[in-house]
């Protein structure tokens, strides 16, 4: 019983150990980060969906408003005062209708782009938040290295004295420098991630003032 203890106890730790390994700690924070800023550029597009939907409605009362205006010309030039009567009642309600659209168009537009800023600003956090776990998975890659070579020389033994020495200090440097080397790669890396996102962010915004620019001349 007390052998199947032990196992379970081992067999926890070795799962809390992988659990909370900062390696997989980062990849889940980054996955986090990326999804919920999937999510929100996804209820940003169904925001600006109803904000163009309200836009075509707008546009509809307008037509039919100015039509019914028309009518009633018409029918007044044809000397039937009843039925312009009836054609401008008719177009008072579609004003009234139109007056409530443009209400909500205008606070659908503040709020899209409210949105916009807010999701560029996400963007902005996720760039900077990947950037700082880049660097931290290279700081924790290099405590790593440095508990290697202390565990390396806490096994090492000398028959020699001087020439042990000389073995450790050798061991030392080079592992030292192949830290070196993997932080030099490491950091070229990461700043060719933060260029191509930042390059990334850079067509966002560009396609966003399209869509400003196609809004304008649809209006």
């Amino acid at each position: 019983m007390k052998r199947l203890l032990n196992w379970f106890k081992g067999l926890f730790n070795r799962t809390m150990d992988r659990i909370e390994d900062p390696d997989i700690m980062l990849d889940q924070a980054r996955r986090d980060m990326q999804g919920a800023l999937v999510a929100n550029r996804e209820r940003a597009v169904q925001a600006i969906t109803q904000k163009n939907r309200l836009q075509g409605m707008l546009e509809d009362a307008r037509k039919k408003s100015a039509q019914l205006e028309a009518q009633a010309s018409m029918a007044l030039k044809q000397g039937n005062r009843e039925l312009a009567t009836q054609f401008m009642r008719e177009k008072m309600n579609h004003d009234a209708t139109v007056t409530t659209l443009q209400q909500s168009y205008e606070q659908a537009i503040a709020t899209v782009d409210q949105v916009k800023v807010a999701i560029k600003r996400q963007e902005e956090e996720v760039r900077k938040k990947t950037a700082e776990a880049l660097a931290m998975k290279a700081q924790w890659k290099q405590a790593q290295i440095q508990n290697s070579i202390s565990k390396a020389l806490d096994g090492l033994t000398f028959e020699n004295q001087f020439e042990g020495f000389g073995a450790a200090q050798e061991r030392i440097r080079e592992a030292q420098s192949e830290a070196a080397a993997r932080q030099e790669m490491m950091g070229t890396s990461i700043q060719g991630k933060i260029m191509q996102m930042e390059d990334h962010a850079r067509d966002l915004e560009a396609e966003s003032e399209l869509e400003k620019l196609e809004e304008r001349r649809k209006r």
